[in-house]
């Protein structure tokens, strides 16, 4: 069963009596539908909707912990305790080994099924600390065969909305519950029909260029690249510019090799495959 340990991941834990009413108030993710043993995606957005902190959240022990890129993890530690106030919520940094992600038909002792990578056809379970000594690389790899992004690796913090990075469609952006932080904004998204940007994957006949290489058709943007694992990898694109291009039969280009985009299969989405009106 492959497995691999994820050191640059941290673990928060939540708890106290008031610890769901806390949280379902305050990030993306349906805190009150949550089952056990199930970890969703979510975000925790500035008032504009953007998103100013990603992770993974489930239940443990009669509270919640939260998943984190280590390099957030204070951060976001200081920004819950900022919305705390006299709630009765312990907020605090675990010691865990980083995490340990499992995935096939088995998985380690203790851990959650990751609902994401389920949607994508891909059974892949979560356990705090480490179980297994696999490189990091292969998580990342197996990232970009599911079109899931991460930020720091396929965008910048604070720099996209939850449509953007498909939070809406893996179960991280809930429509139904109250109020929380952002909420006004994406859920006018929503409703609008305006998310125009999502995580495309993109396909190249050899090695893919960098990180951050643009993906241009007809000398225009439409994204750049995210991660790359060898001739695949991440791009958050327009997907109207992509489907203009498409209904055009222009080339999409990176880095000079003429480059496929998808949209993850899982999601339902597809490019809107019409041509614009030419600019006077």
């Amino acid at each position: 069963m492959p497995a691999t340990h994820l050191p640059t991941r941290s673990l928060i834990r939540i708890s106290g009596k008031d610890a769901q009413d806390f949280l379902q108030g305050l990030i993306t993710t349906d805190i009150d539908s949550l089952p056990e043993n199930e970890a969703r995606p979510g975000a925790l957005l500035t008032p504009q909707g953007k998103i100013l902190f990603d992770f993974l959240i489930w239940r443990d022990d009669g509270g919640f912990l939260i998943e984190a890129d280590s390099s957030q993890r204070d951060a976001l530690i200081r920004r819950l305790t900022m919305y705390k106030l006299r709630a009765a919520v312990d907020i605090a940094a675990t010691t865990e080994d980083g995490v340990t992600v499992f995935w096939g038909d088995e998985a380690g002792r203790g851990s959650v099924k990751d609902t994401a990578f389920a949607q994508a056809g891909i059974p892949l379970a979560r356990v705090p600390g480490r179980q297994a000594d696999g490189p990091e690389e292969a998580y990342h790899a197996l990232r970009v065969q599911a079109g899931i992004s991460m930020s720091g690796h396929d965008y910048a913090l604070q720099d996209a909305f939850p449509h953007d990075v498909l939070l809406d469609k893996a179960g991280g952006l809930s429509f139904r519950k109250g109020c929380y932080v952002g909420q006004e904004v994406v859920s006018r998204m929503q409703h609008r029909g305006t998310a125009r940007r999502r995580v495309a994957i993109v396909s190249g006949e050899a090695h893919l260029p960098a990180s951050g290489t643009e993906i241009t058709a007809g000398g225009k943007p439409v994204g750049a690249l995210g991660s790359v694992s060898g001739n695949k990898g991440l791009a958050i694109v327009r997907t109207d510019r992509v489907g203009d291009a498409l209904a055009r039969g222009l080339p999409l280009v990176a880095g000079g090799m003429t480059v496929t985009l998808t949209l993850p299969e899982w999601t339902g989405l597809s490019f809107p495959v019409e041509a614009e009106e030419a600019e006077p």
